[in-house]
């Protein structure tokens, strides 16, 4: 039987503001001063209890610039999606790393992780989590007609090269020894707000339903080619998570019972941090022996949450998943991209803790 994990997260951290001040400066020292912040934070997970660390991402701009980094075809800087990103009830204005055009052919020329996993598995005291973004986050972000579809005659193609890549990249973490491979993936949110099911249709120009079946499709095919390592599997969906801001919202009715029996993966790491994320009724489909990581604690709101809302949530959504198939976390990571939501290093210590206690306090 594969690790528990209770107390999960879903993997970003708050950058040390010297590693931000070294990376605007491009500071040679760079690599030296993203070691010694990793060693401190991957020593800042073991002392809370967590029995699953990763780096923080501090290595990545964002959450998924690992793929961008190593990966030639990619006009950085141009966008082909914009965003209409919302905090609490307002527009705002989150600049969000844009992971850059498709204008050739994709041409990978390293692993992704390379500058990663190596050196968190020597100097990790827990079991480590590594992430990797979904295959299905560029076709949408990235594919811009008129452009990309001189290369990539449809949004299809890319999304095969795509997935070729990460699918060796999650094999060869596998084989790394990584105990934990974890997908992330903000584009399944397409697929339960009527607003971006709509854009789908319309602008995309395919059934979302037949959408959803593909990324699926692409998400399964990534897992598949780590299982038999030994490694956890997981996959995170969010609703946007981009300095304290979102852009869809929804319950998962939508999209559940597809997504839930289809996807192919140990645990889920799940959104319930507040209302835009619906009700727990979804669960219902979630397979047999499947872990659900319920994300009740905000990475958004600097508010600390309390132990004894958390438990009730927990056994609330027991109703529909077995105790013994539940975990508790943040809702997304603290930092998506580099500048991180607005929230204290000290805040992002005390959510950790209370998500750490909850866990040890629900699962004695």
């Amino acid at each position: 039987m594969k690790h528990s994990y209770r107390a999960d997260h879903v993997g970003s951290f708050l950058r040390p503001p010297a590693l931000l001040a070294a990376h605007a400066a491009k500071d040679p020292a760079l690599r030296e001063l993203e070691d010694r912040a990793i060693r401190d934070v991957l020593q800042r997970q073991a002392d809370l209890g967590f029995t699953i660390s990763t780096d923080g991402e501090f290595r990545r701009s964002t959450f998924m610039s690992d793929f961008t980094d190593s990966v030639d075809g990619f006009a950085l800087g141009e966008e082909a999606l914009g965003y209409s990103w919302k905090k609490d009830s307002s527009t705002a204005t989150a600049p969000s790393h844009i992971p850059g055009v498709v204008t050739a052919r994709l041409k990978q020329r390293r692993r992704l992780t390379a500058l990663e996993t190596p050196f968190t598995l020597a100097n990790s005291r827990t079991n480590v989590k590594v992430t990797l973004p979904s295959p299905n986050q560029f076709p949408y972000i990235s594919f811009k007609k008129g452009v990309t579809d001189r290369v990539y005659p449809t949004r299809s193609e890319m999304l095969a090269d795509i997935v070729s890549i990460l699918s060796g990249e999650a094999a060869a973490l596998g084989a790394d020894g990584v105990h934990y491979i974890q997908i992330d993936t903000p584009r399944y949110s397409y697929f339960i707000d009527p607003k971006w099911r709509e854009w789908v249709r319309t602008e995309i120009g395919v059934d979302p339903d037949a959408a959803l079946d593909e990324a699926i499709a692409a998400d399964n095919a990534c897992l598949d080619a780590a299982r038999g390592s030994g490694a956890t599997l997981a996959l995170h969906l969010c609703r946007g998570n981009n300095r304290g801001n979102w852009y869809a919202q929804g319950g998962y009715d939508a999209i559940a019972e597809k997504l839930f029996s289809g996807l192919r993966v140990d645990r889920f790491l799940l959104e319930f941090d507040d209302e835009r994320s619906g009700s727990f009724e979804p669960l219902r489909f979630i397979p047999k022996g499947v872990t659900v990581v319920l994300g009740l604690v905000s990475t958004k709101k600097p508010a600390l949450e309390k132990a004894e809302d958390l438990i009730a949530r927990v056994e609330a959504a027991s109703k529909y998943v077995p105790f013994e198939n539940l975990a508790v976390s943040p809702q997304c990571g603290f930092a998506s991209v580099m500048e991180g939501n607005p929230v204290t290093e000290e805040t992002q210590w005390a959510k950790l803790k209370l998500v750490a206690d909850t866990a040890r306090q629900v699962w004695k």
